[in-house]
């Protein structure tokens, strides 16, 4: 198909995605970014938030909590650390998600005293996470 590239997106417990997509918004560690088509070859992290593939088929939406997105020729692979589709992520999901972040949290602010760098990397993990449940409608003060 001409304008279109491969997508593929897989985590530790399965293959979620494999389709033809115009374009894919990926929430980079270091700023989102959207691959498209004859995109540069890139490779970065990624960070919570939400994965957007948009296509023929029409738009896929993910909740990603970190891992690798690679942009080749041949299209885009997201190898993620946890991915659901947006459509199935509970406020029960979430409220795991946000507690795991919340104790990651606090070990990095006992373990790194006066180290503000690992204190400041769990801190952003955590603030990302409240964003993104925020962005799907789910609280994060339950």
């Amino acid at each position: 198909m001409a304008d279109t590239m491969h997508f593929s997106l897989v985590s530790p417990e399965r293959s979620l995605a494999a389709m033809q997509v115009t374009e894919v918004q990926i929430p980079g560690a270091e700023g989102d970014l959207t691959a498209m088509p004859a995109h540069a070859p890139t490779i970065t992290t990624l960070r919570p938030g939400l994965l957007r593939a948009s296509g023929p088929e029409g738009v896929s939406e993910y909740l990603v909590t970190g891992g690798f997105a690679e942009i080749g020729a041949e299209g885009v692979t997201v190898l993620a650390e946890r991915a659901m589709p947006r459509g199935d992520v509970t406020q029960k999901d979430f409220d795991a998600l946000l507690a795991e972040a919340a104790e990651l949290h606090e070990k990095a602010k006992a373990t790194f005293v006066n180290q503000p760098g690992p204190v400041d990397d769990a801190a952003k993990l955590l603030a990302d996470m409240v964003a993104v449940g925020t962005h799907i409608g789910l609280s994060s003060k339950s």
